[in-house]
């Protein structure tokens, strides 16, 4: 195993081991990770596609289990307590 992933590996397990336990932990990581990939774009000018810049969040080491434990807490939001994810935006 290479040294990088012997430094990244125990963060991806600490993260993927993180409970959902309450409503504003859960809210807190909701708001916090993005739905999706906050740096992809494209540039346009009169219309015309100038440039398109790819979604660069899966280079991210740790961007499944970001994404897995967003997915987590909105299953508690929505399963435990009853939330509609859609009302807050």
């Amino acid at each position: 195993m290479s040294p990088i992933l012997r430094l990244i590996r125990p963060i991806q397990d600490r993260i993927d081991r993180i409970e959902i336990r309450d409503r504003d932990m859960a809210l807190l990581i909701y708001r916090l990770i993005p739905g999706r990939c906050p740096f992809e774009r494209e540039v346009r000018l009169f219309g015309r596609l100038l440039l398109r810049i790819p979604p660069l969040c899966k280079l991210n080491p740790f961007y499944d289990q970001l994404v897995a434990l967003r997915f987590r807490a909105m299953c508690y939001l929505v399963d435990q307590c009853g939330m509609d994810l859609m009302a807050l935006g």
